[in-house]
């Protein structure tokens, strides 16, 4: 976990260095610095097999969806996406902005191709780090790919942004199917956008820690896991709910998200440190002044 430890230090460090800026001031635009920490055994690494998963439906019988049918059934709205909460990939700044995206991608496919990572969930200490900035482009840069295919699932019953961030209805979602409203073909959406699904939260809940501890978020992810090369889930900030860490056991992998020169490396330490034992792969720091962005990566492949 040192790799990890050394990232949360350098983001609060990064708090007198870059005062937030004062009202009507722009922040700098994120770029995302990932930092890995592998520290799966290599007994377990050899037991992962990618492989489809087989669901366990409720009526007794297995099965998996293929994209091509999951598509032609699910819905189809019109998405209109809300630019700030997507980056902007024009000029130069932009260019260094798409490059750390299509580094974090890469740094999960050679992860990938040591262990079995096809669900990532992507959390953060507190609420604003931008957990949700982090999965709409990553999963942007995932489908740059022709042949990569991505299901982007907002599993933050509590404050959902995904919905906004793709211009997406937020209903039937989630929600819905957890409780027992909706089948997987009426929750998952399908616009123009190539090899993309999207499950929105849905409905709004009183419950929603009971809804993701159920044993209908495990069935829906086993049923849709194997249509994609990709599942990227966003969840609830940890410190505040306990839903990061129920969903990060149905998870291959975790990305936890800090804001450089906001989140507290105590808190962020703390926080993180609920992962250990269940896949965290590493950390992304969002908002780094481009200025202190010198595309410094930190990679720690070794096995142990």
């Amino acid at each position: 976990m040192s790799r990890i430890h050394e990232a949360l230090k350098r983001a609060e460090q990064e708090k007198a260095a870059n005062p937030r800026p004062a009202a009507g001031e722009q922040a700098p635009r994120a770029t995302a610095t990932p930092v890995y920490d592998q520290s799966v055994s290599s007994n377990r690494a050899a037991e992962e097999v990618a492989r489809p998963r087989q669901a366990e439906r409720f009526d007794g019988h297995s099965t998996t969806l293929r994209y091509e049918e999951l598509v032609a059934r699910c819905t189809h709205p019109e998405w209109k996406a809300d630019s700030t909460l997507r980056a902007s990939l024009a000029g130069e700044g932009g260019r260094v902005v798409g490059e750390r995206f299509r580094t974090l991608r890469s740094r999960l496919y050679q992860i990938a191709g040591m262990r079995n990572l096809r669900r990532v969930l992507i959390t953060s200490s507190t609420q604003g780090e931008g957990k949700t900035f982090i999965a709409t482009n990553l999963v942007r840069s995932i489908i740059r790919q022709a042949d990569k295919r991505a299901l982007l699932i907002d599993a933050d019953l509590r404050a959902p942004r995904l919905h906004t961030a793709l211009g997406a209805p937020s209903t039937l979602g989630l929600s819905d199917y957890l409780r027992g409203e909706a089948d997987e073909y009426r929750i998952v959406q399908n616009s123009e956008t190539p090899n993309l699904c999207f499950i929105p939260c849905g409905t709004r809940v009183s419950n929603p820690s009971e809804l993701l501890l159920s044993e209908r978020m495990r069935v829906l992810l086993d049923t849709v896991t194997p249509a994609f090369d990709w599942v990227i889930l966003d969840s609830p900030p940890s410190v505040p709910v306990h839903d990061a860490s129920s969903l990060a056991d149905l998870c291959d992998g975790v990305l936890f998200v800090v804001r450089a020169g906001e989140t507290s490396y105590e808190v962020a330490k703390k926080a993180a440190s609920e992962f250990r034992d269940k896949n965290l792969v590493g950390v992304v720091m969002n908002q780094v002044d481009k200025s202190q962005g010198r595309g410094d990566y930190y990679y720690n492949a070794e096995k142990k």
